[in-house]
């Protein structure tokens, strides 16, 4: 993920982009918490509302949503592509042995 410098890192922009993917986490089922932490970056909190222990952090920088371990979930023209990926990692049902 890239990285801030300086004491202002949100970015009108970048806190724009959270805002446009909020609605499509929340109409996925999760609940997303914008945070703006004074001196960091802005995020939203996402997490499953049936497992609370299943969260995540999603930024959105430099054109793309990231997640808080700096891989890169998608664009920030692609809201359904990253809420899709989004749900799928926070998804408790989800089969993780590949079978």
């Amino acid at each position: 993920m890239p990285t801030h410098s300086g004491a202002t890192a949100s970015t009108d922009l970048d806190l724009r982009e959270l805002e446009k993917l909020a609605p499509a986490l929340i109409a996925r089922g999760l609940k997303a918490d914008m945070r703006t932490p004074e001196g960091k970056l802005p995020y939203l909190d996402v997490r499953n509302p049936r497992v609370q222990v299943l969260t995540e952090k999603v930024y959105a920088q430099a054109d793309a949503f990231w997640f808080g371990w700096a891989q890169r979930i998608a664009g920030c023209d692609e809201i359904a592509k990253a809420a899709d990926t989004v749900a799928r990692v926070l998804d408790a049902t989800a089969n993780t042995t590949g079978e």
